[in-house]
């Protein structure tokens, strides 16, 4: 880990595990079935799980495999929301939330860059994506608990083309599926349809 990366983790204090629970609750209660949020929560959770399979796959091919997936998800995640949800964050009068999600999210590209030249089952490649996965967890936190809720105030026709674009988006870099695992759609929300 770099002396930037060992600054940053030390000047974000993590929330806890209750507080991402109850933060993940409130944007699920207030999302609609196949809406932006519940693509987006949908994600996050998915996301959570790509760490987890890079972290506890074993072998090289299996680890290389896993953080393709990871990714792709991770990458096609963060587009359609710089894309679509943080220009409606501008609009709304939150365009500090927007800011910086925009620099947690090149961050994660950045950091996920280097994963690419160090070798996967090294303690150094573990400490990175731990370092990651840390990063992505709060900024997933950020978004769940402060920054998106008061775009579910907007009228409805505003949320029915953040919805529309956000799956635009999200698609045209992922297709979809993830690398691995292509009988399970990530834009959806809640049903398990592709539209």
């Amino acid at each position: 880990m770099s002396l930037l990366d060992k600054i940053v983790a030390a000047v974000t204090p993590p929330e806890g595990e209750r507080a991402r629970v109850e933060a993940r609750a409130k944007a699920r209660a207030s999302a609609s079935a196949d809406d932006w949020l519940a693509m987006i929560l949908d994600q996050h959770v998915r996301i959570e799980e790509a760490f987890a399979a890079v972290k506890s796959a074993r072998a090289l091919a299996m680890r290389r495999a896993a953080l393709t997936s990871l990714a792709l998800i991770l990458t096609g995640h963060s587009n359609a929301e710089e894309s679509v949800i943080y220009p409606a964050l501008v609009r709304a009068g939150h365009k500090s939330h927007a800011m910086a999600g925009y620099t947690e999210q090149a961050a994660a590209k950045t950091n996920m860059g280097e994963l690419e030249f160090l070798d996967p089952m090294t303690e150094n490649f573990m400490d990175k994506l731990e370092h990651i996965r840390g990063a992505v967890t709060h900024h997933m936190y950020e978004e769940e608990s402060s920054r998106f809720p008061d775009l579910k105030k907007l009228p409805l026709h505003e949320q029915e083309h953040l919805t529309q674009r956000f799956r635009e988006e999200f698609e045209r870099y992922a297709g979809g599926y993830a690398v691995g695992d292509p009988g399970t759609p990530l834009v959806t929300g809640r049903s398990t349809s592709t539209h």
